[in-house]
C-alpha cells in the first residue's frame, strides 16, 4: 500500500492551534509552505510534548561543545507567530509520531502518522484494501523556527480552563465542584 507524504523542507508556516472553547477544544498541527497547507488534528498532550521535547533537542544542541549551528535560546522575535489557523481541512488525526535533528540541514524534523484502527496481525485483503492509501506528515523546521514553534505551543496548550486551587483539576465556564481529599 503506498504511503502519502505530505512533506515540508522549508515551511512558510508551522504552528499549533485550536478550534472551539476551553474544555471542548481540537488542536491542530498546521504545516503551510506556499500554496500546500495540511492540518492535522492531535491531542493536547501531544501538543504540549512536542513543544517540550523541541525545547529539549534546540537545549542539548547548545550545549554540544563546538556546536557548528546557531541556536537561539529563546524565541527570536521576527519568528512569532500569533495569528490564527487558516482554513482548517482536517487530513488525519495523529497516532503515532516522531522527533528529531538532520544535522545535515540544521533542522528540527516531525513526524507524524494517522491514528490506525486496523489490527496489524490481520492478514484479511479486505482490510487492507478499505484502509486504502495510507499518509503521514513530514516537517523539517531551522532551530528558529523550532523555537517560536515551541513557545507559541505552549501558550496555546495553557491557554486551556483554569485550575481549580483546591482539587487541581479543570474547571469549567459553567461552574466547577470538587470534594478536597480527607486528612
Amino acid at each position: 500500500m503506498p504511503t502519502r507524504v505530505h512533506e515540508f523542507a522549508w515551511p512558510d508556516r508551522v504552528v499549533v492551534g485550536t478550534i472551539g472553547l476551553p474544555g471542548a477544544r481540537t488542536f491542530y498541527l498546521q504545516v503551510r509552505a506556499g500554496k500546500q497547507l495540511v492540518s492535522i488534528a492531535l491531542e493536547k498532550q501531544q501538543s504540549a510534548q512536542l513543544a517540550e521535547k523541541i525545547d529539549e533537542i534546540l537545549d542539548q544542541l547548545i550545549t554540544v561543545k563546538g556546536n557548528p549551528f546557531s541556536v537561539p535560546t529563546s524565541t527570536p522575535i521576527e519568528l512569532v507567530d500569533n495569528e490564527p489557523l487558516e482554513a482548517v481541512e482536517e487530513q488525519f488525526r495523529a497516532g503515532a509520531m516522531s522527533l528529531g535533528w538532520d544535522p545535515t540541514t540544521a533542522q528540527v524534523v516531525i513526524e507524524a502518522y494517522p491514528i490506525s484502527d486496523i489490527d496489524p496481525d490481520d492478514d484479511d485483503p479486505l482490510v487492507e484494501e478499505a484502509s486504502g492509501e495510507s499518509e503521514m506528515l513530514l516537517v523539517r523546521m531551522p532551530v528558529g523556527t523550532a523555537r517560536a514553534f515551541a513557545k507559541r505551543t505552549r501558550e496555546i496548550v495553557e491557554a486551556g480552563r483554569p485550575t481549580c486551587p483546591l482539587c487541581g483539576y479543570p474547571m469549567d465556564a459553567d461552574g466547577h465542584s470538587c470534594t478536597l481529599p480527607e486528612l
